[in-house]
């Protein structure tokens, strides 16, 4: 048997492909919000690195740090480090700087929470991520 959300998340990794950016966008926001991040995590990291539009990537990375958790974090901190059009580095570096949530003393506590948390990560470039930010944060 075959229930609609197993429907939906497969919809939204074909739509993924799609030659509209929009629809790619799409993809990204309802894929960031899955309970199986890990299982779709290739397919956000592809978009997150769209190479055709920043649109697809700055929305995607929105809608993962939106999760307010690590795992999203997690992703747009691997792709933020392999980034290799500038374009696309500095859409994933501003919905990194300019996520509201951040703005708040309780954003703030967890996002230090998470990147320390990250710093033991065991992929390199995100434990440098992590440590590039939270340097920032707390300088010296």
């Amino acid at each position: 048997m075959v229930f609609a959300h197993d429907q939906e998340l497969g919809r939204a990794i074909g739509n993924a492909d799609s030659p509209t950016w929009s629809v790619r966008a799409a993809a990204g926001r309802h894929l960031a919000g899955s309970r199986e991040i890990d299982e779709v995590a290739d397919v956000l990291h592809r978009l997150l690195l769209d190479p055709d539009d920043t649109a697809v990537t700055w929305q995607t990375a929105k809608a993962l740090l939106d999760r307010k958790d690590a795992a999203g974090l997690r992703l747009v901190l691997s792709a933020r480090s392999n980034a290799a059009i500038e374009a696309t580095a500095e859409e994933i570096q501003a919905a990194l700087d300019c996520n509201p949530d951040w703005m708040t003393a309780e954003g703030a506590d967890r996002l230090t929470k998470h990147l320390r948390e990250l710093t033991m990560d065991e992929d390199a470039q995100v434990r440098d991520e992590a440590r590039r930010i939270l340097g920032t944060l707390q300088p010296g």
